[in-house]
C-alpha cells in the first residue's frame, strides 16, 4: 500500500511517500522531499510527480493521502489542501488528515505519556496549543491559541513537547519539563495518517477543510455590518 503525506502549513513544507506492506504495521518511508515556502503553490504538484517517477511508480499506484489541516499559514494550508482534494477526487482514493499540533505530540516517539502540551510558536505573541492524553496514540483533549502568558499558566502540571526554542526557554524558566523535539515532517505525519487509515477514520475530498485555530486578519479587522 503506498501513501502520499504533505505538510505545507509552515514557513517550509515536505511531501513522503510511505509504504506498508499488507499484514504489517510498520510504514516504510520510502523519500521525503523538502519544499521551500513560498513557492508551494508552483512546487508541490510537480514534486509529487517527480517523487512517484524516481521510484517507478505512477498516481494511480497511490492507496491514500494524508495531510496537515492546520494550524499553521493560511496560505500555505489552502495550497496543500487543494491539491490533496483534487488528487483523491481524481483517483477515488481516501484521504485522512492530521493536526500539526498532533505530529508535535507524537513526534517524542513514546519517550513520554501521560498529559501532555503541544506547542508551537503561532507569532504575534501567541501560541498554538493542544492538550493530549499520548499513550500508545495521542488523544486530543483541546487545540487552542493563547497569549505566551496563558501558555505559561496551562503548562503547570504538565509537560511541554514543541520544536520551538523560545517557547522551549518560556516553559524552562517556569519550571515546567521540556521536550524540545526537531519539527515534525511529513514523514511523521505519514505514520499517523497510516494510523488513522487503519481506524477508517478519513474524511472525503469536499469534507476536508483546514483547522486555522486563528482567525484571519479580514475576520479580526472587518467592521461589522450596520
Amino acid at each position: 500500500m503506498l501513501l502520499l503525506a504533505a505538510d505545507t502549513s509552515g514557513k517550509n513544507g515536505s511531501i513522503a511517500l510511505a509504504r506498508v506492506t499488507p499484514g504489517q504495521s510498520e510504514v516504510e518511508i520510502v523519500e521525503a522531499v523538502p519544499l521551500a515556502g513560498g513557492t508551494f503553490s508552483a512546487q508541490l504538484v510537480p514534486q509529487i510527480s517527480a517523487l512517484l517517477e524516481r521510484h517507478g511508480y505512477r498516481k494511480s499506484d497511490l492507496a491514500g493521502f494524508v495531510v496537515v489541516s492546520g494550524p499553521g499559514s493560511f496560505t500555505g494550508l489552502r495550497v496543500g489542501l487543494a491539491a490533496i482534494k483534487a488528487l483523491a477526487e481524481v483517483l477515488q482514493k481516501p484521504i485522512c488528515s492530521v493536526s500539526l499540533l498532533e505530529a508535535v505530540a507524537a513526534a517524542s516517539n513514546g519517550a513520554i505519556r501521560g498529559d501532555v502540551l503541544a506547542a508551537l510558536d503561532a507569532g504575534r505573541g501567541e501560541v498554538y496549543v493542544g492538550d493530549y492524553q499520548v499513550g500508545t496514540a495521542a488523544h486530543t483533549h483541546s487545540e487552542r491559541l493563547l497569549s505566551r502568558e496563558e501558555f505559561v499558566t496551562e503548562s503547570k502540571g504538565r509537560t511541554v513537547i514543541t520544536p520551538d526554542p523560545a517557547l522551549a526557554e518560556i516553559a524552562r524558566a517556569a519550571g515546567v519539563p521540556v521536550e524540545q523535539i526537531s519539527y515534525p515532517d511529513s514523514r511523521v505525519i505519514a505514520r499517523l495518517g497510516w494510523s488513522r487509515l487503519g481506524r477508517g477514520e478519513t474524511v472525503s475530498p469536499e469534507a476536508l477543510d483546514a483547522n486555522y485555530i486563528r482567525r484571519s486578519d479580514a475576520e479580526i479587522f472587518s467592521k461589522p455590518k450596520l
